[in-house]
Formats: C-alpha cells, sequence, structure tokens
C-alpha cells in the first residue's frame, strides 16, 4: 500500500525514483506514469511505455508496450534479496514465422540478459517468463492474417537506489522487441527535458 503522504515515504525510496528521472531513452519510447500496484509492497511506483514509429504522432504504429514496476520494502523481502524488487513487462507483435520459432523464447529470454548486461548489471534473483501466443481467425474474421504476440515478464532486484540504468536496460528491451537496431556505438538518447 502507497502510504497517503509524502512524510510517510521513506528517504531511500524517494530518491529511487528521483533516479528515474534525468533517464534519458530513445526518442521511440514513450514513458508516462501510472499509479503503482496496490498491497505488492509497502511503497510502489510504476511507469508504462509505448515504442511507436514516430513519437506521438496519430499515425505511427505501436511496435511494442510495457510497464515497469518499482516495489520497495523497506525491511526486504527475503525472496527478492533485497529491499528494491523491478517488476516489467514487455509486449510486441512478431511476424508469423519468427513466431514459429522453437528458440523463440530462449533468444526473448536473452534479449533480456543482454539489456542489462549492456547497462551494467548483474541482476539479482532474476526469474521470469516468455508467453508467445499464435492466433488464427476463423470465419467472419478469416481474412486477417496469422499473428504471434510475445510477451516477456521478468523481475530482479536492484543492488542499490540508483535504479537509472535499470530503466534504461528495461527500454533497451523494449526497443529490441520491438524490432529497432541497436543504436550505433557511442550515440546516446538525449535526456529527457524538464
Amino acid at each position: 500500500m502507497t502510504p497517503a503522504g509524502p512524510d510517510d515515504v521513506p528517504a531511500e525510496f524517494i530518491r529511487a525514483l528521483r533516479s528515474l528521472r534525468g533517464v534519458a531513452v530513445r526518442p521511440e519510447v514513450i514513458l508516462d506514469e501510472v499509479p503503482g500496484p496496490a498491497r505488492i509492497a509497502p511503497f510502489t511506483a510504476a511507469l508504462t511505455a509505448e515504442v511507436r514509429t514516430a513519437r506521438r504522432s496519430v499515425n505511427a504504429a505501436e511496435l511494442a508496450s510495457g510497464r515497469f514496476v518499482v516495489l520497495y520494502d523497506p525491511d526486504g523481502q527475503e525472496a527478492w534479496e533485497g529491499s528494491f524488487r523491478l517488476v516489467t513487462l514487455v509486449r510486441c507483435t512478431l511476424e508469423p514465422e519468427v513466431g514459429a520459432d522453437p528458440l523463440l523464447a530462449e533468444v526473448a529470454w536473452s534479449w533480456f540478459s543482454d539489456a542489462l548486461e549492456s547497462a551494467g548489471l548483474t541482476p539479482h534473483a532474476a526469474g521470469g517468463t516468455v508467453t508467445r501466443v499464435l492466433s488464427q481467425s476463423f470465419g467472419a474474421l478469416e481474412r486477417r492474417s496469422e499473428q504471434t504476440e510475445l510477451e516477456i515478464r521478468a523481475s530482479w532486484t536492484a543492488a542499490g537506489e540508483d535504479l537509472g540504468p535499470h530503466l534504461r536496460a528495461w527500454a533497451t528491451l523494449l526497443c529490441t522487441a520491438a524490432g529497432l537496431p541497436p543504436l550505433p556505438e557511442g550515440v546516446v538518447p538525449l535526456a529527457p527535458r524538464r
């Protein structure tokens, strides 16, 4: 349960949330703050994201979407092996031939591992699932082509209060799932406006 007033919020949680504010992500990634889930941890926060072909354009196609949740328990939780737990979700639609690949789940999980590694992170107590859904339409919907949706759910424990690298890693995972090519070596996204 998130407390009602700022006096109730631990300084560690406030510093952790502030570490997210200046994180630069690619222009195709649109972040929005949403309420964190209740009853999972004493303090929560969440962001949603969409990866689009063009930023904030009505005609832009959505390539991927997801959610980034920060859970904080000042007393820690044994299963977390720490006080800050990050829970993420990434969803995207794939070409049917890609979705049929028997190694898709392993490849998608490697996207998660590679994103964390590229941000210089070693996740603690990491776990997750990769789910693919193959949809084939019938009857009045028969003209729709087959569709494959991929969902990557992952959680891990942050070693400290600086959650910025974790948000960058998750944004990288979103962009990889969306099929965006990596940024060229040495190119970094611009920091958000204040």
